[in-house]
């Protein structure tokens, strides 16, 4: 099969197409025909080496975290899964792969996709529909009648993000493109700021909680929001001590996350915030409720019109990391 590899951490890397042998399941694995990729800025940070603190892989790596397709083959453990079963999957963090035509997948890890949504739309949900899970139910843990802010949340993840916190039972607030408002509103939305003409900070009331997509440059106004003793998630500024400490990291590791996020800690610490970062993990347990959500909600993903093919990858990467994609960058197989 033909499979795209990193064969090195590098800052201007470039992945190798490449034959490789098709994988064979374990007692615990399915194999999958991959029917399409998503291709994500997380996969930026995988090939560059910014996160080998957290994942050191091994080379050369077949690169991609989310895809869809359908089960070929099913390991003699696997139960609730057959051939013919058409799934998705965030895949194992320890155990990428999806920029393949055939993935070996720990059951654990897949879902059946939404029946309303073709193989590239749902290649586009598991990965941001995880990380919107994850970070109200776990890390903010967030209860009905408390109040979110997510900056930039007319993009992906607040796609996944609105209608799951709606469902918890949250006041949201966003702040994101114009051509969003609506719709947005439609899903539940309480308070909807166009960036362009509007500063939420100037007056939106204090909240819990503020779920960052867009970086350091937002730090002081998304701290300026927070009530004393709320909760800051961020999806781009860095990991931290806490998140370390969570984890349960070496006393080294710990030490080095901890001075990385010294900076934003010492800001968050000072209006009586906490500052917490999320690594999103792989789980078909909460992948099959974000499809029950994705399927009552009837939504529907953006998806770059851009048509790319495995041989296409490194264009595809380049649009994800330098260019403006109206939607998830997908691969088609």
């Amino acid at each position: 099969m033909q499979a795209a590899q990193l064969l090195k951490y590098d800052k201007k890397f470039q992945l190798v197409i490449r034959d490789v042998p098709t994988p064979t399941p374990n007692e615990n694995e399915v194999l999958v025909k991959v029917k399409a990729a998503a291709v994500n800025p997380l996969d930026i940070l995988v090939g560059t080496g910014s996160v080998k603190l957290i994942q050191n892989y091994s080379m050369p790596l077949i690169m991609g975290n989310e895809l869809s397709g359908v089960i070929t083959s099913v390991g003699k453990k696997v139960v609730d899964f057959k051939v013919g079963d058409e799934i998705y999957s965030r895949l194992p963090l320890d155990k990428i792969g999806a920029f393949a035509e055939y993935v070996a997948i720990d059951y654990h890890a897949i879902a059946l996709k939404p029946t309303n949504l073709n193989f590239v739309q749902s290649a586009a949900v598991p990965l941001t529909g995880l990380t919107a899970y994850q970070v109200l139910n776990e890390e903010l843990k967030a209860q009905p009648g408390q109040s979110i802010m997510i900056p930039g949340g007319s993009g992906s993840f607040g796609q996944m993000a609105i209608p799951i916190a709606k469902q918890m039972g949250l006041e949201i607030i966003v702040s994101g493109n114009a051509r969003s408002k609506d719709s947005l509103i439609k899903m539940g939305v309480s308070q909807y700021f166009d960036y362009r003409k509007e500063n939420y900070w100037e007056t939106s009331k204090s909240v819990d909680y503020v779920i960052d997509t867009v970086g350091q440059s937002e730090l002081n106004h998304e701290l300026g929001i927070i009530k004393k003793n709320g909760k800051l998630l961020s999806l781009k500024m860095g990991p931290n001590k806490l998140f370390a400490k969570n984890r349960n990291y070496s006393s080294l590791k710990t030490l080095l996350f901890s001075v990385a996020g010294s900076g934003i800690d010492r800001k968050a610490n000072r209006v009586g915030v906490e500052y917490h970062f999320i690594f999103v993990r792989s789980d078909g347990t909460q992948l099959k409720k974000i499809t029950q959500i994705v399927e009552d909600e009837k939504i529907q993903p953006a998806i770059d019109p851009t048509s790319f093919k495995l041989a296409d990858v490194n264009q595809a990467l380049n649009l994800v990391n330098n260019g403006h994609p109206k939607g998830k960058v997908i691969i088609r197989f």
